[in-house]
């Protein structure tokens, strides 16, 4: 199967991605495991490494607006760190069934894990002017409303909506751009 045809061809611009769980389970039901990718983007973001636009955790993906001089390098990071801490985190809990999944969905060719959490690639799309960068924040928070699982964008506490909204939100997310 041949692999994505995505790619970040200019990591230092501002990407719109998109992580998406194996298989597409729905591991980010649980709040704690929610808070691993928030931690994990705070953490990134207190050290300079990504700019975070916006984000939204829906219960098997996560949309993020980034950038970073080395956004290959920093959404690598964010997802093995994430992967490993959520993998721990469910063999501590004895979620069998869940990492039965994990393991079954896990891709043949790697070998160096039991697991696989993430599915390859994160289908970037560069963020080209302001008008895309609208379009994309708006599409973010607008996922869980389409889904059906609030009505208004900032009553999803898991986005970046009630940053825009000028209401407290998780996590800090940079609306200056």
């Amino acid at each position: 199967m041949p692999r994505t045809r995505y790619k970040i061809h200019d990591e230092t611009q501002v990407h719109f991605l998109t992580c998406t769980v194996v298989d597409w389970l729905p591991i980010f039901s649980a709040p704690p495991i929610v808070q691993i990718l928030l931690y994990s983007l705070t953490f990134l973001q207190k050290e300079g490494r990504l700019t975070l636009y916006a984000y939204v955790v829906m219960v098997n993906h996560v949309h993020l607006v980034a950038g970073s001089p080395h956004l290959i390098k920093e959404l690598a990071a964010f997802k093995s760190f994430t992967a490993r801490s959520i993998i721990d985190y469910l063999e501590d809990k004895h979620a069998h069934r869940v990492l039965e999944q994990l393991k079954l969905h896990k891709l043949e060719h790697k070998k160096d894990r039991t697991y696989q959490l993430w599915q390859e690639g994160s289908h970037p799309q560069w963020i080209q002017n302001r008008e895309m960068m609208k379009q994309k924040i708006q599409y973010i928070h607008e996922n869980p409303v389409k889904r059906g699982y609030v009505d208004d964008p900032t009553h999803w506490r898991y986005s970046s909506a009630r940053n825009y909204a000028e209401q407290p939100g998780l996590i800090e997310v940079t609306t200056n751009w």
